[in-house]
């Protein structure tokens, strides 16, 4: 598959509405700049041509995630990072365009963050094995996964695949924007934001394609 002219269908009238209207059913908290999901149609009535110029020409910059800490069933906390509504709408356009071409490169029995899988998916594979005779599942847990993803790395495995500038540009502008800490601006050097396990946020939805990548 040409990978090469990927931003104009990211940018296609069909896909931004898809991606409007999926931001606004996921629904989630403001932002640092404090735009509501209600306030993002109006906003890009107003702005959504100077967004798809600003991709186009790679001026486009993502602010930075607002973090915020809930706490583990098991103790300590979770970081969570909340991207804007407007950068949200950016990713879930970039992902919806993504998400089939990566799709096709996982395993079969990959069930994390994925369309249409989930855990207890993962959990009654294990049970028909079980029944088949198997008698050993191993469960692996890498702590702080999402806060040590090596960007550069990543991004070699993007541009394996995909070699369209435009769209590499704004990925590696969302893994570089930063995190607002308590009104306090910190640079994001390794790492991907981490959102809720159900609704949203989430990680920006390409990077969780990325990092689950076989």
């Amino acid at each position: 598959m040409d990978t090469s002219s990927l931003m104009e269908q990211i940018l296609s009238k069909d896909n931004l509405n898809a991606a409007y209207l999926q931001v606004v059913r996921n629904k989630g908290a403001a932002g640092v700049d404090g735009m509501t999901v209600e306030e993002l149609g109006a906003y890009l009535s107003e702005n959504g041509e100077s967004i798809r110029e600003q991709l186009r020409t790679r001026k486009y910059k993502p602010q930075p995630v607002r973090r915020v800490e809930i706490p583990k069933p098991d103790g300590g906390t979770r970081n969570l990072g909340v991207p804007t509504v407007v950068d949200r709408f950016v990713q879930q356009a970039v992902a919806q365009v993504l998400t089939p071409i990566f799709e096709e490169q996982f395993h079969d029995h990959s069930y994390g963050f994925r369309p249409n899988r989930c855990a207890q998916q993962a959990v009654l594979k294990a049970l028909e094995m079980m029944n088949d005779g198997h008698s050993w599942i191993v469960d692996i847990d890498l702590a702080k996964f999402f806060d040590t993803v090596d960007h550069d790395k990543l991004m070699t495995i993007f541009g394996r695949t995909i070699k369209d500038g435009d769209v590499i540009s704004v990925v590696r502008k969302f893994l570089v924007s930063g995190v607002m800490i308590d009104d306090e601006y910190e640079d994001t050097v390794v790492g991907t934001p981490q959102g809720p396990l159900c609704g949203y946020p989430h990680n920006p939805p390409y990077v969780e394609l990325l990092v689950m990548w076989r």
